[in-house]
């Protein structure tokens, strides 16, 4: 509502749930769910180049007001945004982690500097590296992706190194006495002992950064947070807000749920239940 000396105006929003199915233009639009199992089922066909049940499908995934179909691409850039920083970072850390770790580099200015390094890329919070990367790169969800790597290398670096240093040197001297060089040794004496320590903070990180690629994407243009910055702007798409938000949450569970599945099967070995 607007009130101004001459006159108020009242603004009557429609509420755009009976549209989430088909929009307007869709000869799908206005039929009962009955009437719509009863045109897939027939064998008279609505558009004569597809299947009543197809039209159906792409009605929906096409719909020009919920626009299901970039919803889904939205949310697959949000995850893909919390893949490629996650396990780039992972990447990027194990063999810095073996130059931190002091068992495995001699060298205390070499580990004294990377730890700093893993200290300054960490410190930074990850929102504060997507600012920094779109003045540097422009929008996009490929900014926020290199905004999560930079700050889970500085935390896997620092985990990793210190799990390096906890290994047992008695399996590193077994696969020395067999003539092993050191690629082997490290291949097969110590990745071994702290791979489940890797794989666990990996997969819990992967799953938590799925969430901060929400809040990420709406920064630099990018996934699902892009679409709920844009429906709260408007001021009246409280509905799709309202969608947008239950999706969220539901890509947050499906995301635990399988990290919890994938950490049991990688670490455990097995698939049983919590």
């Amino acid at each position: 509502m607007i009130v101004t000396r001459t006159r108020i105006d009242v603004f009557r929003y429609f509420l755009g749930w009976e549209l989430f199915w088909f929009s307007l233009e869709s000869p799908y639009y206005g039929k009962s769910l009955s009437e719509l199992i009863g045109l897939a089922l027939s064998d008279q066909r609505v558009d004569a180049a597809k299947s009543n049940l197809q039209g159906m499908a792409e009605s929906f995934w096409r719909n020009r007001i919920w626009q299901h179909g970039d919803v889904a691409w939205a949310l697959f850039e949000t995850i893909l945004m919390a893949f490629i920083g996650t396990f780039g970072a992972a990447l990027i850390a194990l063999p810095l982690a073996f130059l931190s770790a002091h068992n495995f580099t001699p060298s205390l200015i070499a580990r004294f500097g990377l730890r700093r390094v893993f200290d300054f890329l960490r410190g930074v919070d990850g929102l504060i590296w997507t600012i920094v990367l779109s003045r540097a790169f422009g929008p996009g969800p490929m900014t926020g992706a290199l905004a999560i790597l930079l700050t889970d290398t500085g935390s896997f670096g620092k985990m990793f190194s210190e799990a390096l240093e906890n290994t047992d040197k008695k399996q590193v001297e077994g696969i020395r006495s067999t003539g092993a060089n050191a690629v082997q040794r490290y291949r097969f004496g110590v990745i071994p002992q702290v791979m489940p320590v890797f794989m666990s903070q990996v997969l819990y990180y992967f799953e938590s950064n799925t969430r901060s690629a929400t809040i990420i994407g709406a920064i630099v243009g990018g996934g699902i947070g892009l679409l709920l910055t844009q429906a709260i702007i408007t001021q009246k798409d409280w509905e799709q807000v309202a969608y947008y938000i239950v999706l969220i949450v539901l890509m947050v569970m499906l995301m635990d749920s399988f990290s919890g599945w994938l950490r049991r099967k990688l670490i455990k070995g097995t698939d049983t239940a919590h």
